[in-house]
């Protein structure tokens, strides 16, 4: 009876690679490092989908769901930076190039696409790894981004605050999706 079981355990858990998956809670966090301050932020409510057959992926996240230390730094990030009233979602359209699903066990390549933050699209390549087993797939990596880049205007008496260049880390872990 167990070997039945675990059969069926494993014919469902194997992943369709002619479809598309799902990561619904992925995770996105930054961190920038000044000698005044140190500015860190995670957001776990971003939405990210692969299509399989084309290794195209999207990534839209709410910039409003980003979790600081302090409750005014969030303020500060969502209504002065940010403005999240008026650009609520950063968003990554892009393709995981030379991405085979096929393939077990980890790849390392390169995601391209466009990324789009506060009303700024820029093009972006990112190297990221690509882990498949058998519970699904988990993208990770990271990258380092420029406040300048994305029109975010920052205080000449705040500058000193915050970096030029923000580190951004990412892991989502993929599903598959359900039409």
């Amino acid at each position: 009876m167990l070997a039945v079981f675990l059969i069926a355990l494993l014919s469902t858990s194997e992943i369709d690679t002619d479809g598309k998956v799902i990561a619904r809670q992925g995770k996105v966090s930054f961190f920038s490092h000044t000698s005044v301050e140190d500015i860190k932020a995670e957001n776990n409510q971003v939405l990210s989908v692969i299509d399989l057959k084309d290794g195209k992926i999207a990534v839209s996240m709410l910039m409003s769901a980003f979790i600081f230390e302090k409750a005014l730094m969030r303020e500060h990030f969502n209504e002065s930076y940010i403005e999240s009233d008026i650009y609520p979602k950063a968003i990554f359209e892009g393709v995981l190039v030379d991405f085979d699903p096929a393939v077990q066990g980890e790849q390392t390549r390169m995601a391209k696409g466009v990324f789009t933050m506060h009303g700024v699209s820029k093009s972006l390549e990112i190297k990221v790894k690509i882990e498949n087993n058998t519970s699904g797939y988990v993208v990770s990596g990271s990258f380092e981004t420029y406040v300048k880049d994305y029109d975010i205007n920052i205080p000449p008496l705040l500058a000193g605050n915050i970096a030029k260049s923000i580190s951004v880390d990412f892991r989502f872990e993929y599903e598959p999706y359900e039409d």
